[in-house]
Formats: C-alpha cells, structure tokens, sequence
C-alpha cells in the first residue's frame, strides 16, 4: 500500500477477526494472537534487516496484530468499532508517551510489535473508560 500503509494493515484486521472470532474459542483466540505476536517479532526483525530499515512503514503486520487484540476486547457494534480504530490510528500516528520511549527506545522486531500494543492497551483503556463514564 503506497499511501497510508498502517491504516491499511489497521483495516485488514477487520475481514481477520470477523472470520476468526466466531470459530475460534476466547482462549484460542488469545493464544493466536500471542503466536501472531511473537511471529511478527521474527518476521519483523527479519524483514527490517534485509530492508535496512528497522521499523519500515510497508511493514504492517504489527498493526494487523494489536488491532487484532483491540477488536476481541471492543463491543461487537459498528460505533465503537470505529471509535476503537480512530483511537488507534491517533494513538499509532501520534505515538504519545510511553508509547513513543519504546518506538525510539526498541529497534528490532521486539520494538516494531511492542509500540502498536501500547497504543492498543491504551485504545482499550480509554475506550473502558468511556463505557464506564458515558454508557451507551
């Protein structure tokens, strides 16, 4: 994807979880995501060696992953679906604290996945926040 390629990964994670939520079990559904995880540390690292790029932006496996695991914790509904994927691109772009440590501070593969799951926890923090305060 030429232009905005972690939107794009972002969105991929919508068809994926639409598949595998139904057939898959809470607990199967965790241990996927932890193996997705620890793949896009290898493929990750991998690919940004032979790119010379440590986090290249085409790379999007690590979006496709923590948006993964936002969607499993988000109510099943179109509004806070898309509330969740608007706070996760903002919190993916802008990278705010601590977020923006581990993307300087990590440069392998490890780096690339950890800072998407940092914007992801704070996805669903907010977002528990706002059910708790403002229920819908």
């Amino acid at each position: 994807m030429p232009v905005a390629p972690g939107t794009a990964g972002t969105l991929l994670a919508f068809p994926l979880f639409w598949w595998l939520a139904p057939r898959l079990a809470a607990g199967e559904f965790l241990a996927l995501l932890a193996v997705m995880f620890v793949a896009g540390i290898w493929a990750c690292a991998k690919t940004g060696r032979a790119l010379g790029v440590s986090d290249y932006g085409g790379m999007v496996w690590d979006e496709v992953v923590a948006f993964l695991l936002v969607l499993y914790f988000t109510p099943d509904s179109f509004y806070w679906q898309a509330c969740a994927f608007l706070l996760f691109r903002v919190f993916d772009i802008l990278k705010p604290q601590p977020i923006r440590y581990y993307d300087r501070t990590f440069k392998n593969g490890f780096g690339v996945m950890l800072d998407d799951l940092v914007a992801a926890f704070y996805v669903l923090l907010l977002l528990a926040l706002w059910r708790a305060f403002f229920p819908i």
